[in-house]
Order: C-alpha cells, then sequence, then structure tokens
C-alpha cells in the first residue's frame, strides 16, 4: 500500500510506521488519520506482523499536534465528528491485538500526545517534550486524551497537564509515568525496536489477551475484570501456542509459537 504522509517498512514480523510530514512537524491532518487508520487495519489483519513501531519524520517532532487550520473552521456539529473520527483511529490502535511502541522524537503534543497515549508503550529521546496545549488555543482534547492520559498517570497529574497546557520535558514525563524509557535520540529507534522484538518473541495469542485482558480490565470492576482474565486463561490452554509453548520448557528448547 502507498500512502501520502506515512512511510511503512516490515520486516522480521515488525512493522515501522513513520508519520512522514517533517515539514509540518508531523502534524496530523484529516489524510494523515485516513490514512493511520487504513494501515493499522491492514496491519492488525495481516498475520505476519506481530508488533508495530510507531515514530516521526526527523528529530524535531513525533507529533507536534493536529492541523490548527482545519480545527479553526470547525461547527459545533463538524467538530464532534472529527473528535469521532479520530477517536476510532486510536481505539484502533489501541485494540489491535498485537503491541504498538511509540518511539517519541521531540514534540509530541495535543493530538501527538493523544496518539502516543493510544500506544501500549511509550519510549522517549532525551529531547522529547510531551503536552496537551489544547487550552491555549481555546480547544480541548478531542482524540481521547482527557480519558486515556488521567488513566495512565492519575487523575491529578492529568487535570495539572490538561488544564495549564504546559509541556513536560522527557525525564519528567518518565518521573511521571507518561512515558516508559528514555533513551539517547541517536539510539530511539534502535532501543524501541529492541524492546518491541522482547515482546513479539512470544506467543502472539498471549500477547493479543495479555492486552486485551488489561485494556478491557482497566474498565471493568475488578470482580468482572478476574473473570474476565480467567475466561482468556481458559481459551488459550485451547491452543497450538500453548502447547507448544509448555514442552519447548520442559526440553529445554525456545519455543517456535504461530499463532495457533
Amino acid at each position: 500500500m502507498t500512502f501520502e504522509n506515512l512511510l511503512i517498512a516490515k520486516r522480521d514480523a515488525l512493522a515501522v510506521v513513520t508519520v512522514n510530514r517533517p515539514e509540518k512537524r508531523n502534524a496530523l491532518d484529516d489524510r494523515t488519520m485516513a490514512e493511520l487508520d487504513s494501515v493499522f487495519a491492514d496491519l492488525g489483519a495481516d498475520p505476519a506482523v506481530r508488533g508495530v513501531l510507531l515514530t516521526g519524520a526527523g528529530d524535531k517532532a513525533f507529533v507536534a499536534g493536529a492541523d490548527i487550520g482545519e480545527l479553526a473552521t470547525q461547527d459545533p456539529v463538524a467538530g464532534k465528528e472529527r473528535s469521532e473520527r479520530g477517536q476510532k483511529v486510536l481505539d484502533r490502535i489501541e485494540n489491535l491485538g498485537k503491541p504498538v511502541v511509540a518511539a517519541v522524537n521531540g514534540f509530541a503534543l495535543g493530538g501527538g500526545c493523544e496518539l502516543a497515549l493510544a500506544c501500549h508503550l511509550r519510549i522517549a529521546s532525551e529531547n522529547a517534550r510531551l503536552g496537551t496545549p489544547e487550552v491555549k488555543l481555546g480547544i480541548m482534547c478531542g482524540y481521547g486524551g482527557t480519558q486515556r492520559l488521567s488513566r495512565l498517570v492519575g487523575k491529578g497529574r492529568a487535570l495539572e497537564l490538561l488544564l495549564t497546557g504546559e509541556m513536560v520535558d522527557a525525564q519528567e514525563a518518565l518521573r511521571i509515568g507518561l512515558v516508559n524509557r528514555v533513551v539517547l535520540q541517536e539510539k530511539l529507534l534502535i532501543e524501541a525496536e529492541s524492546l518491541l522484538r522482547k515482546m513479539i518473541a512470544n506467543g502472539p495469542i498471549s500477547l493479543r489477551f495479555t492486552l486485551e485482558a488489561v485494556c478491557a480490565g482497566l474498565e471493568m470492576p475488578l470482580p468482572e475484570a478476574l473473570g474476565h482474565e480467567a475466561t482468556l486463561f481458559g481459551l488459550i490452554c485451547t491452543t497450538d501456542d500453548m502447547k507448544e509453548g509448555t514442552k519447548a520448557f520442559l526440553e529445554k528448547r525456545p519455543p517456535q509459537f504461530r499463532g495457533q
């Protein structure tokens, strides 16, 4: 598939998706959002892809935000529709069933921060700056930022970021749990890919069910979430990968998972 604003590379069960609008600091215009929706639908359905690395072109920005020129003309109906379209794209990423790691290089602001929040893990370069500055423009998060940020860093810290519109640097983002790791800028993609490959070396069904148990379970009361986990555990016991993994352990050899 060919895209105007994305670069896609697939190698050894891993896909790298790069938002490629460096002249606009990789801002999320309508076309880019539509392309992200299309490519993640494709990657989700591709059994050869077991994990996705998402980043932005250049070293200045992961994604510096939404396209303000497009936002400036929104009426209430169009604004709600834009928000719902964006939420649908980010929901697809979060519910891909395969680990998605954001390699955050430079600015991840507004919609860019929301995009990073939809990924399962975030690795930041030392020059990363993250924030939700929408209130400074008289608007607010519309792609799920108010919900995902508060779930990730807690209500108090989330409200401080959301209501001040201030950015945090990479080390502060690490301290509050907004990112998982901070690495040297020149090693960002290497470190992010290394982490992702550790994940995708494991059973694909195990990864999918674990992601579902965590992401869905956080929206449930604890007893219901525990029941959901038990159901998934029972289902995984029917898989060939479970038989292969346990057999390989007993035979002291690396498992050969097939996602079945």
